[in-house]
């Protein structure tokens, strides 16, 4: 069982000028611990059903690419991309960037985005649901041309490229993974089967039983999609915080890997440098026992 650090704050300690020292001493602790990926959220606006959307965020890529230069071993990725955030074309370039510079150690996490204050706020295009999806898939394709041989011409309903030339391609053999977060059962993990390396879950407050019947409908989708459900990476994000019980949180991740699931990602709950460096003393270690 791997661990994950998702990093969705940045108001501790509340100094901005803190910001940078702190987020490269967490990033380098938790890699020291044996923290096996690091990921930052793709919003602009703090996510206002769990802080005010005024306190501070940083945009995702640059901050990944500060992490890059910070780290040696650790995956690094959005989770995930708001697929209305960024042109296809682009985002296959960013992500192939941090890829190349941070030794092959990029992943695409990519969703359908949600937040529509933050896009209302800063001039993004709000668009309906469906289109979303439709663009979201378009985007996985125009990715996956974009890191292949071929570097015609792109025709979609949402988006024409007239070149996907990318030099230079990823340093990611043979590209870099694509997780697809979201437990949408009709549209989002149907994409996981359709195109996805890897998906990402949320964890709840009831255990592994929902993580469970999502994984069940995904299973499903392989079948119709004739894709090898367990080539698929399974991850959740954990809902019960690491530090508060350890048992507690390891008996609900051992209950996720008996469900075929192989990375568990964590959010700091407290000063990140404390966080990471407590867990690499209570819970990396123990992690080995659950494969």
């Amino acid at each position: 069982m791997k661990l994950g650090l998702h990093y969705w704050s940045f108001s501790n300690p509340a100094d901005p000028a803190m910001i940078a020292p702190t987020l490269a001493e967490a990033a380098t602790t938790a890699e020291q611990a044996g923290v096996a990926s690091f990921t930052v959220m793709d919003h602009f606006f703090q996510m206002d059903a769990v802080a005010p959307a005024e306190e501070p965020m940083l945009e995702a890529y640059t901050t990944l690419g500060y992490v890059a230069a910070n780290t040696q071993r650790m995956t690094l990725g959005v989770l995930v991309t708001g697929v209305m955030y960024r042109y296809p074309g682009l985002l296959a370039k960013t992500v192939t960037t941090l890829d190349v510079l941070s030794g092959g150690r990029a992943r695409l996490g990519i969703g359908a985005s949600w937040y529509e204050r933050e896009q209302r706020g800063l001039g993004v295009p709000v668009v309906p649901v469906a289109e979303r999806f439709e663009r979201l898939e378009e985007t996985l394709r125009i990715c996956l041309q974009m890191w292949s041989d071929d570097n015609g011409p792109f025709e979609g309903r949402h988006y024409q490229l007239a070149e996907t030339i990318n030099s230079p391609q990823p340093l990611s053999r043979p590209r870099p993974p694509i997780m697809i977060g979201g437990g949408g059962e009709k549209k989002t993990l149907r994409l996981v089967a359709r195109y996805a390396d890897a998906c990402n879950l949320f964890g709840t407050a009831e255990g592994a039983g929902e993580v469970a019947r999502k994984l069940d409908v995904l299973r499903e989708h392989c079948a119709a999609e004739g894709r090898d459900y367990d080539s698929i990476v399974k991850t959740v994000v954990a809902h019960r915080p690491p530090l508060d019980d350890v048992d507690a949180f390891l008996a609900e991740v051992a209950e996720y890997a008996a469900l075929g699931v192989t990375e568990v990602q964590v959010t700091p709950d407290r000063r990140p440098v404390e966080f990471a460096q407590r867990l690499g003393d209570e819970v990396v270690p123990r992690l080995a026992d659950l494969g």
